[in-house]
């Protein structure tokens, strides 16, 4: 039988879950809810999507949208409840409603660790989140991260890691926040990217500093990883061309920016111009020549859709499907 899901946040991320829970051939979509009246529940609505209330129905009826039940009744209906709301509050729906509901649930990246007592990538640890009641996803970032150093620690071991996330200002969509002409660093050491990559993969060592700047399309990673076995470029390269959800891009293609990538995604006819897979330059993968146990790379990561995929392998794993693998190569998104 289809696992029924219920998404519970229709924004960013839960849009695209939505549509990507709609693609499986295992699941079944139960329907999405509305906080509130926006162009977000017409799409939805559009696309024959049920609509549950979160906040009331008043605002949904005056626009001409009569829901099909509140939050309680979608639970109801529901094997596995994918939350993407914004940060906090997924924490709060676990405490007030799932947990006292009994019903398996997904939080997202905004919220902590400690709130599942899981954290997920699926090429990375697939395995911990099996039968797992709730489990968290990590972040855009954090996913970005694990993925490649996952790739890279089981065929070199990883002795330390730095890196820098150099973050976008903003969703496309966000007309609210920032910098607009400004460079903000975060300031703490390390930033909160490096302990969370220790949630997934734990026995790495790494520190990572952050600054967000005024671009909305992708984050961009430069990391300098220590090895335990020597390497060579040619032989990374082909690592993460033969690794899961990994994109080489080369300058050869005219892929020398965020802004290129996102345009090369929009002409695949990828959905929404996303690229879930995290994408590494080619030309900016380097190993010093001194030792050949430094390696040095940059990668961007897609913040609206490479959690995505995460998502739908997750509601497997959590509902008991055991072939991690088998699952990503099920996965459309």
């Amino acid at each position: 039988m289809a696992i029924k899901v219920g998404i519970v946040g229709y924004g960013t991320i839960g849009k695209r879950v939505a549509d990507a829970v709609a693609m499986q051939k295992d699941m079944k979509l139960i329907g999405v809810t509305a906080h509130s009246y926006s162009f977000n529940t017409e799409v939805a609505k559009a696309k024959g999507y049920k609509i549950f209330t979160a906040n009331g129905d008043a605002d949904l009826k005056l626009n001409g949208i009569n829901p099909d039940g509140d939050i309680n009744r979608l639970i109801e209906e529901a094997d596995i409840i994918v939350d993407a709301t914004p940060k906090d509050i997924g924490r709060e729906n676990l405490e007030k409603l799932y947990k006292p509901s009994k019903i398996k649930a997904i939080v997202q990246g905004g919220e902590k660790h400690k709130a599942t007592g899981t954290s997920f990538v699926a090429q990375c640890n697939y395995n911990e989140a099996l039968n797992k009641d709730y489990v968290r996803i990590v972040s855009c970032n954090t996913t970005g991260l694990c993925r490649t150093l996952d790739a890279v620690n089981k065929k070199y071991g990883i002795a330390s890691v730095h890196a820098t996330m150099i973050r976008r200002g903003a969703d496309p969509g966000d007309i609210h926040h920032g910098p607009i002409n400004a460079i903000v660093p975060v300031l703490e050491m390390p930033s909160h990217h490096g302990p969370d990559v220790q949630t997934v993969l734990h026995d790495v060592e790494i520190f990572t500093t952050a600054l967000s700047v005024p671009s909305t399309l992708m984050h961009l990673h430069t990391l300098t990883v220590d090895l335990k076995k020597r390497a060579a470029v040619d032989d990374v390269v082909e690592l993460f061309k033969n690794s899961t959800r990994i994109r080489i891009v080369r300058n050869a293609e005219h892929l020398r920016s965020t802004a290129e990538i996102i345009e090369f995604a929009r002409d695949l006819g990828r959905l929404r111009g996303d690229m879930p897979e995290i994408c590494v330059w080619q030309e900016a993968i380097g190993i010093t020549r001194n030792s050949h146990n430094k390696l040095l790379y940059m990668q961007a990561v897609h913040q609206e859709s490479d959690v995505i995929p995460e998502n739908i392998d997750c509601i497997r794993a959590m509902m008991g499907f055991k072939d991690g693998l088998k699952s990503i190569k099920m996965t459309k998104h």
